[in-house]
């Protein structure tokens, strides 16, 4: 179970597809009993009332609504039997708690939300008469309201608005929700005019067959372009490596030609100025001088460097488009990879859902506590039932991290099998539905333990995240240095620890061996080839970036397109930045796949190039376009041993005739 509790080896030898056998059992059955207890949290809060009070909703005396209940030992008017009051009526909707974000005023169980505005206790009165829903506190006398003096207190806050209970959750809420304007407001902090907001949501309303249009066609441009992106990426690649190289030589040109001139004719004209400027301004301008200077020598150090990258790695550049045409034949050969963001979107949804319910059922189960400020009743978890919160908190972030690494695996490993069948017509009818099944039977516990690891490293981070938000304008300034630097740098590892982690899945997809076994192959064959991931990282992601601005883009003006009928600008606003919102995170889902894949295809392929040499016996797996580069490296190489050879034999043949020289020079004059 121990990280490196594998038996050492001389040699790995990697057999891909040949042996399938459990890897990680120990962790599966850890993760097991875990999301046991994320369903015993569950359970607890359903046997406990807690989930009951949630749907049902309960009064501020404690009494769950629609149910007979028991009396709290210590609070008033509790245990009473609301089997007919069935909807939580509140007495001041409009009394929001903007930093708690809940309602502060007293509730109460109610038969019937109140279906007119009512404008005086007169009309609380009839309303309560002829309905049987008494709005004002259960020990007052419906008949008497317009003449007690608790009316005021206990009675709802005049006028009464129109209100209609809620879907699922009995509770009335006004139907008229301009009483929430202040804390729309709060929330959307940009809009300073109420008129902007009420205008920007009009126009989401009237354009909303045109935002739905418009994410259906980000879809199908994601799609369409992680298809055609083999054919247009060599052209990409060319034209961004020759943009970044024009663009740093323009700017370390213009650089020095600024520095030149000031050299030139700045220092005439200063030194004319500089008699009647005092010595801080005769420093600031000798200081922008030397600063031009320190600019353009640091760009043109930084352009010699780009171009001695760019002429080291300009054979890397042509793996990484045989990488992107070979990835997008795999998405030809295996269409249903594009469903894998959509599959993986809806696990990550419902589990949330799940999740953000028990946590709502967490904060209604517990002991009943009087607040001592409102008077009010609430349910707290008290003792160690404080620690569930907790637990719930970690299985957030485990279980989530669990779901993206069961889709890296499944791609992975529908990958691998495309890679390591030669014969692609003989490839399994559904090499998804095969890597799902191999992932189920197989290396869940890898997958487990892999996403726990990122789990110990994300929960500090975001620990660290809220401390340094809770902190924000009270911590000195070092403080708040050392946080930063701690939050970036748990980023980085997690960052390369999700590499790692992708690559050990990949490694587990090919010869079926623990995580930490895969991890340590997948780690010695990209050492071996760092040169190459680093091209590929660099160049590969910066396409896939411009793919996804490619698409927003294209979504945008589609939507400025369709847009232009209506005469108020001002309403464009909010739905295009929704469309190009969702437009990128749809792009980014489906090229993170397109991501994924390359990094698999390079993996199996520095591995095919390693143990295979395309001898008989050892024939390369790869597909035509990585064995046209392997040749045209093979050939590139020959050359330059025939070029080595060459010099190696001259400068040979030159250092055996310098003696035979010298002898003939040191007889000549005797002769």
């Amino acid at each position: 179970m121990g990280c490196c509790g594998s038996a050492e080896r001389t040699k790995r030898e990697w057999r891909p597809l040949e042996d399938r056998s459990c890897t990680d059992l120990p962790w599966f059955l850890l993760f097991t009993v875990f999301c046991v207890g994320m369903g015993s949290i569950c359970g607890f809060t359903i046997v406990t009332g807690g989930a009951a009070r949630l749907v049902f909703g309960y009064d501020s005396y404690g009494n769950t609504c629609g149910r007979r209940n028991e009396r709290i030992e210590g609070v008033q008017l509790s245990g009473l039997d609301h089997t007919d009051r069935k909807f939580v009526f509140f007495l001041d909707p409009c009394n929001i708690d903007i930093v708690q974000r809940k309602i502060k005023s007293m509730a109460l169980c109610v038969s019937l939300c109140p279906t007119e505005e009512l404008k005086t206790y007169q009309d609380l009165k009839r309303f309560a008469m002829m309905n049987g829903s008494e709005l004002c506190s259960y020990e007052l006398a419906a008949h008497k309201y317009p003449a007690l003096p608790e009316r005021f207190s206990k009675c709802p806050k005049l006028p009464v608005p129109r209100s209609k209970p809620l879907p699922l959750f009995n509770r009335c809420t006004p139907v008229d929700v301009s009483c929430y304007t202040k804390f729309a407001e709060a929330v959307v902090t940009f809009v300073g005019d109420s008129s902007v907001l009420h205008r920007l949501i009009a126009g989401v309303a009237a354009s909303k067959e045109i935002i739905i249009g418009l994410c259906v066609l980000a879809l199908a441009l994601s799609m369409i372009l992680m298809v055609i992106i083999r054919y247009i990426s060599a052209v990409l690649v060319w034209i961004l490596t020759s943009l970044v190289v024009l663009g740093s030589l323009a700017g370390t040109s213009v650089l020095w030609w600024l520095y030149i001139d000031y050299r030139l004719y700045g220092n005439d004209t200063s030194s004319k100025v500089l008699k009647d400027l005092k010595e801080e301004a005769k420093e600031e301008a000798r200081d922008s001088g030397q600063a031009l200077l320190v600019y353009a020598a640091s760009a043109t150090v930084f352009t010699i460097i780009l171009l001695l990258l760019m002429l080291f790695m300009r054979k890397r550049v042509a793996l990484t488009i045989a990488l992107f045409h070979v990835a997008g034949k795999v998405f030809i050969h295996l269409p249903l990879l594009t469903l894998q963001p959509f599959v993986t979107f809806l696990a990550l949804l419902l589990f949330w859902i799940y999740w953000i319910l028990v946590l709502l059922f967490l904060g209604t189960t517990g002991n009943p506590e009087q607040n001592e400020e409102t008077g009010l009743t609430e349910f707290r978890l008290t003792g160690s039932l404080q620690y569930l919160t907790w637990y719930h908190a970690v299985g957030l972030v485990w279980i989530s991290e669990f779901i993206l690494a069961c889709q890296q695996m499944t791609v992975a490993g529908a990958v691998v099998t495309y890679y390591f069948t030669r014969d692609k017509n003989r490839l399994p009818v559904t090499p998804i539905l095969s890597s799902v099944l191999r992932l189920v039977r197989y290396h869940l516990g890898t997958v487990a333990k892999g996403s726990f690891i990122i789990t110990l490293v994300k929960i500090p981070r975001l620990v660290l995240m809220y401390i340094h938000n809770q902190l924000k304008g009270r911590e000195n300034v070092c403080a708040r240095c050392l946080l930063k630097s701690c939050i970036c740098c748990l980023w980085c590892l997690e960052k390369c620890l999700n590499y790692l982690n992708q690559n050990a899945y990949a490694a587990t997809a090919i010869n079926s061996t623990s995580f930490c076994t895969s991890a340590r192959d997948a780690f010695v064959i990209l050492v071996e080839n760092a040169l190459r991931v680093a091209t590929i990282n660099a160049v590969g992601d910066f396409v896939l970036f411009l793919g996804k601005i490619l698409i927003m883009t294209c979504t945008a003006f589609a939507g400025v397109l369709l847009l232009n009928y209506q005469r108020d600008y001002a309403e464009w606003l909010l739905p295009l930045i929704i469309v190009s919102l969702f437009s990128f995170l749809v792009a980014h889902c489906f090229l993170s796949i397109f991501e994924i894949v390359v990094d698999v295809l390079f993996l199996c392929f520095a591995i095919d190039t390693k143990y295979n040499d395309g001898t008989p016996g050892k024939e390369f797996f790869m597909d035509k376009a990585l064995m046209e580069f392997v040749e045209s490296s093979r050939r590139l190489e020959r050359a330059g041993v025939r070029g080595r050879s060459r010099v190696k034999a001259a400068t040979s043949e030159g250092a055996e005739m310098k003696p035979m020289k010298y002898v003939h020079l040191r007889r000549h004059p005797e002769s």
